[in-house]
């Protein structure tokens, strides 16, 4: 076994696939951003006023996951902090909050208190009234002159997991400070996330919008090829395999955060396999491997009815066999497993509207059958690996306590 292990150490060592695997990590921040130039300028013209003084408009960044939100913002807060002069008679703190953290995601006192944190004071865990935790966060942030922006990413986790309540207090802040003023910029990947806000969160956050639309497969061509430069050493890449990566990722919605990681993941499998060069069939198995984590991470990360609607379809297939499922049977069976977790139960309607979502995630197929005068029906069938479904079964059954 030892030399086994030995011959595998070795050939890492020896490392003849990667020059700086970091320039493919999410982690990384480039010098040169491209193809977001245009939403470059509107960040960075809205946040302008701060650099005299003044409060900026509140701003709303969306677009689909790895459209560069996140990225741009950042690079315009470096730019900003490097250009205050140092004999202003205010400060500017630019703090960013990921909502989608766990630890700090399910309570606004969760939140906040990670707020403070960043603002170099304690509170306790839990313990405290959120009124008091409010007058704790507004007390920091006035005892001197200062502009304050907060990034919040994910902040449709907020409204999920809380309430748009939250996002309404954050808002109104001003009123209550003398010395400070806050401005408050929301990132989402959710493109219909201020549509269902209430109307009064929705004039108090959106002042100002910028939309990031997809990368197209030559963009996404055009950002891998940058970074593979630097993070491959040369001739490794097979021919064809920067433009079949970005062929995949503009596929799922010009992700370039995706086609990075599927570049990643490939020079890794090339590493594992003992090969000199990143061949097509490590891109595939890098696919398929992405495909198989995404699938789980959307089952961990979303509320329990969603789980118990998709608990409910893998009972149905494995009881059922080959006989079809249909909604009605799902709903039915999710019915009592709500009942039995002593959880709300969702309208039929809304089960079928998450129905939905597994069919667009590809977790599921969904079969619309005419029954004549009878109406129509759909059918369900899983759609994802004997291995997935026993892995996703033991996270919803974790996450619910339930056997």
């Amino acid at each position: 076994m030892n030399k086994e292990l030995d011959s595998i150490f070795d050939n890492f060592d020896r490392n003849s696939i990667f020059k700086d695997k970091s320039l493919l990590q999410t982690t990384h921040k480039p010098e040169e951003i491209p193809h977001r130039g245009e939403q470059i300028k509107q960040i960075a013209s809205i946040l302008a006023p701060l650099l005299r003084g003044e409060r900026a408009s509140n701003l709303f960044l969306y677009g689909k996951t790895g459209t560069g939100k996140t990225l741009s913002v950042q690079y315009v807060r470096e730019q900003i902090l490097k250009r205050i002069k140092k004999d202003v008679d205010f400060e500017v703190r630019i703090e960013y909050l990921n909502c989608k953290l766990k630890k700090i995601s399910d309570t606004e006192y969760r939140i906040l208190a990670e707020l403070i944190k960043q603002f170099g004071e304690d509170i306790p865990a839990t313990g405290l009234p959120t009124q008091a935790v409010y007058s704790k966060f507004i007390e920091i942030i006035d005892s001197k002159k200062q502009l304050v922006v907060l990034i919040l990413d994910e902040i449709d986790q907020t409204v999920k997991k809380i309430s748009s309540d939250f996002l309404y207090n954050l808002t109104r802040l001003n009123s209550e400070l003398s010395k400070a003023q806050i401005c408050i910029i929301g990132i989402s990947n959710n493109l219909t996330f201020l549509d269902e806000l209430d109307p009064r969160v929705r004039s108090s956050l959106s002042e100002e919008e910028v939309v990031f639309p997809p990368y197209n497969a030559l963009q996404l061509q055009d950002i891998l090829n940058k970074r593979c430069s630097g993070a491959f050493k040369d001739k490794v890449m097979t021919e064809g395999l920067v433009a079949k990566c970005a062929a995949f990722a503009a596929r799922e919605h010009g992700d370039a955060r995706r086609a990075l990681d599927l570049l990643r993941i490939a020079g890794e499998l090339a590493e594992r396999d003992n090969s000199n060069h990143v061949l097509l069939k490590h891109l595939d198995e890098a696919n398929d491997k992405i495909e198989r984590d995404k699938i789980l991470d959307v089952i961990t990360s979303e509320p329990k009815q969603f789980q118990l609607v998709l608990y409910s379809i893998i009972s149905l297939s494995e009881k059922q066999k080959e006989e079809p499922i249909f909604t009605g049977d799902v709903y039915n069976l999710y019915q009592d497993l709500c009942n039995k977790n002593k959880l709300e139960v969702l309208t039929q309607r809304r089960v079928s509207d998450i129905i939905q979502e597994f069919d667009m995630l590809g977790i599921i197929n969904v079969r619309v059958i005419s029954k004549g005068r009878g109406g129509r029906m759909r059918e369900i069938k899983l759609a994802i690996s004997k291995n997935v479904v026993s892995k996703a079964r033991k996270i919803i059954e974790d996450s619910l306590d339930y056997r």
